[in-house]
């Protein structure tokens, strides 16, 4: 109803700009919010406070003339002022209706809209080098990254997908090295192991693989097993094929797919870091000092400035960062959304100062950051350190394998990214109230159970009976239900435009908990048939919302648990 409200306002304010009472150049900004105590209405705005000095008015003598001006409207029974000038809104029996006959009409497409306006729009997230399976740091990057890229998609924009990885340097040579130290019959033991190599049993799982002489092939690797322990460059290119095609069976477990795959490599192949070094020293933002090259990153807000260019000629990490971003922004990405590990902090500012001292037109503070904080994942009270694949962490898989892909979901994306979270096992495989994400889909399965109770009774329910019946929701909880069904939309705009999840998942919940609250203390397939149609048409647009919010987070909505 936020909108209607807000229409309603501003309507009295072109009035109140009419006839002299406001300025006519004066630009406003209507804030329409929830109220905290019923007692003061369903909505209510601060209009008549923000705009009291320029009218040179008393606050609450400017709020009565507001309300005075205010378009008469069949959503609204009655208005009152509060306080030192709020104006407090009662919605009408017929808001009630209008706003079920929207949810269900609308359908799946109920809490979505067009700002986007099917602009572009690319998420950059998981982007985990293949050197081990994916632990559970990358699952909450997945599943914040993949619900973004449902809101965003939700909200009008035109949305890509983005995976980028390295499949070259230390860390994919040292991935290299420990396979074939494996294909050579060494074990982790042995002095000759790799001294930075990796000790993970999929370290012995690809060894065997590629000895076997294998095809492994993911979204956008292929490579056949030689079998000839003595080729590092052949286990280098098995290898990346190899875990690029775990980390997509872990993805796809999880629900995640992605539009494209980006090398690191690919940036110096086809020139684009050495491209970007040189016109940021063409636009004079660099210099040498001690044998290095340095980016003048402090005219652009960074505490000190960066190397861009070591002593012994390589690049230091923020630059072919900086060459990638360009490369977005030059395929047309006005709006880019980075959503990586807390532990990329320290490069936002140096590489926006980079994309800035290019002077390619980049908008300031281009591209958005989403950064998580880490996770403990905790059973029995005790935090869990590592799987027995990976050897050193807890993988993503191991959790899916443990809670379902549902619960692993829903609990990395429960709380802000920013937030450090604590995974509880238990509490996620627990089949209880305690347990939000089955406590969420607890609640539509139960409504799917009153009308199956219904079918079995040989009852029948009709959309536009239960439309025309809604005039017999007369309690205060159905009411409130309604307000909160009517909330769905603003909750997915704002979880859109601020990229937090976090915020879907906590509505579901209070909702979840409003509809099992209402369901325990009212019954719905009561004699009286005007009743019944009312509280079943209430029911099934309960249902629709708790659908549409499990989907924006990628999880299921069961019929029957």
């Amino acid at each position: 109803m936020k909108p209607q409200i807000i229409e309603l306002l501003s309507a009295a304010v072109a009035t109140l700009q009419d006839d002299g009472v406001l300025p006519s150049e004066l630009s406003v900004s209507i804030q329409v919010e929830n109220t905290r105590d019923k007692a003061h209405g369903d909505l209510a705005t601060n209009l008549a406070l923000m705009l009291a000095k320029p009218a040179a008015k008393n606050p609450r003598e400017l709020a009565q003339l507001i309300v005075n001006a205010l378009p008469v409207s069949a959503l609204v029974e009655k208005t009152d002022i509060a306080g030192p000038g709020f104006i407090n809104f009662y919605l009408s029996d017929a808001s009630t209706q209008a706003l079920v006959t929207q949810v269900i009409e609308q359908g799946e497409r109920y809490g979505h809209n067009s700002t986007g306006a099917g602009r572009l729009v690319q998420v950059e997230f998981v982007s985990a080098n293949p050197t081990g399976p994916l632990h559970i740091g990358h699952g909450r990057g997945a599943a914040v990254g993949d619900s973004i890229c449902r809101l965003l998609e939700a909200t009008g924009w035109q949305v890509t997908r983005e995976f980028y990885y390295n499949d070259a340097g230390a860390q994919i040579n040292n991935l290299a090295l420990s396979v074939q130290a494996r294909c050579q019959g060494l074990t982790p033991d042995d002095e000759r192991w790799p001294e930075d190599g990796y000790r993970g049993e999929y370290i012995v799982e690809l060894a065997d693989s590629f000895m076997r002489g294998d095809t492994v092939q993911s979204e956008d690797q292929q490579f056949t097993g030689t079998g000839n322990a003595d080729d590092l460059e052949a286990i280098r290119h098995f290898a990346v094929a190899y875990l690029r095609r775990e980390q997509d069976l872990d993805l796809k477990a999880f629900d995640v797919n992605f539009d494209v795959y980006f090398l690191e490599s690919s940036l110096y192949d086809d020139g684009k870091v050495d491209a970007a070094v040189e016109r940021l020293i063409a636009n004079g933002y660099t210099y040498e000092d001690g044998g290095a090259l340095w980016l003048r990153t402090t005219d652009f807000g960074d505490d000190k400035d960066r190397v861009m260019r070591k002593k012994d000629g390589g690049y230091t990490y923020f630059v072919p960062d900086v060459a990638y971003h360009l490369d977005k922004w030059q395929r047309g990405f006005a709006r880019v959304v980075n959503e990586q590990g807390a532990d990329h902090h320290s490069t936002i500012t140096r590489v926006r100062a980079g994309l800035q001292a290019l002077q390619a037109d980049i908008p300031t503070g281009w591209p958005d950051y989403v950064l998580h904080q880490m996770v403990t994942v905790m059973r029995g009270g005790e935090e869990v350190k590592i799987s027995k694949r990976a050897g050193s962490y807890v993988t993503l898989r191991d959790l899916i394998d443990e809670v379902g892909r549902d619960a692993t979901r829903y609990f990395l994306v429960a709380r802000k990214a920013d937030s450090q979270l604590t995974f509880d096992i238990d509490l996620a495989r627990s089949q209880s109230s305690d347990n939000p994400v089955y406590y969420i889909q607890y609640a539509h399965a139960r409504v799917c159970s009153i009308f199956r109770k219904l079918a079995e009774q040989s009852g029948s329910w009709h959309v536009s009976d239960g439309l025309a019946a809604l005039s017999s929701l007369a309690l205060d909880a159905e009411k409130d239900l309604v307000v909160l069904l009517g909330r769905f939309p603003e909750v997915v705009n704002n979880a859109a435009a601020q990229h937090e999840p976090h915020q879907v998942a906590n509505y579901l919940r209070e909702l979840a908990g409003d509809f099992h609250t209402y369901y325990n203390s009212e019954k719905t397939l009561v004699d009286d048939s005007e009743v019944r149609n009312a509280r079943l048409t209430l029911a099934y647009a309960v249902r629709q919302v708790l659908a549409n919010g499990l989907t924006l987070l990628g999880l299921t909505a069961p019929e029957v648990m």
